[in-house]
């Protein structure tokens, strides 16, 4: 027994080590291959010179404050859409009525791009904060409660026939049967909800925005100040490597048995 801890234990330290060494494998190719003049430093400038930039982009207080704006606005509206979607999801698992009236609504909305619904909403909600934070919520919600449903109706019938003969009280059914069993599906939604936060974000910051990631990168481009532009688009990808980390390592903590 607590060999296999170790072993678990020592393929976890392996795993981080590796997801920790392959980035930066790659940053030191993509150094080299500036270096050497493999790429054009004018259109793919170097680690070292888009380091320099964002350096002096937080020591101008630059940075921070494209950053915080993103940030409020992908965490607000993750959140938002989350509790909304999980909501939704584990009532519809539950309620075969309520599936069958609102499952039809959720397949005809879902498919729908929702980057193309943006300026219907600035329409509704105007170019401030709201707007952005609407669409994203908008998105998650049909994207985690998808997975929660799914999660929720694939909790096989015996549980509920166990708790039924112990006369579990509908807390404990919840508590007990419910999440623990949805819960897989429901960490699936919301690595991939996160991600499609981070995509309506930098696009709707490109067309409706002053400040944030998005509005940094286009205005970047516009002018060519190509390392900027990178620093951009490396931190939306630091805040998805972050976000994604952390759903794992919660989910391992909450879901030991996987």
């Amino acid at each position: 027994m607590r060999k296999d801890k170790v072993r678990r234990i020592s393929m976890a330290a392996q795993e981080r080590i590796i997801g920790i060494a392959s980035p930066i494998v790659l940053l030191l190719v993509w150094q080299l291959l500036g270096t050497f003049g493999v790429i054009d430093e004018r259109f793919v400038p170097t680690p070292a010179s888009i380091a320099r930039t964002m350096y002096e982009m937080m020591a101008n207080g630059t940075l921070w404050v494209h950053l915080k704006a993103s940030f409020i606005r992908i965490g607000s509206g993750f959140v938002i859409g989350s509790i909304v979607g999980v909501a939704l999801g584990v009532l519809m698992g539950l309620s075969r009525w309520l599936r069958a009236a609102l499952d039809p609504i959720v397949a005809a909305i879902y498919p729908i791009p929702k980057i193309s619904l943006l300026p219907l909403v600035m329409v509704f909600f105007g170019l401030g904060e709201a707007s952005k934070i609407f669409i994203i919520a908008f998105a998650v919600v049909f994207i985690v409660l998808i997975n929660t449903m799914s999660g929720v109706m694939s909790i096989s019938s015996i549980y509920f026939d166990v708790a039924k003969n112990y006369r579990a009280s509908k807390l404990k059914l919840f508590t007990r049967i419910i999440v623990p069993g949805a819960l897989p599906s429901i960490f699936v939604g919301l690595r991939l909800a996160i991600g499609v936060a981070l995509i309506l974000i930098v696009a709707a910051e490109f067309v409706a925005a002053r400040a944030g990631i998005g509005y940094l990168i286009w205005t970047s481009f516009e002018v060519m100040r190509i390392e900027e532009m990178f620093v951009g688009i490396i931190l939306i990808t630091a805040i998805g490597l972050v976000t994604a980390a952390i759903l794992k390592e919660i989910e391992r903590r909450v879901l030991p048995w996987r």
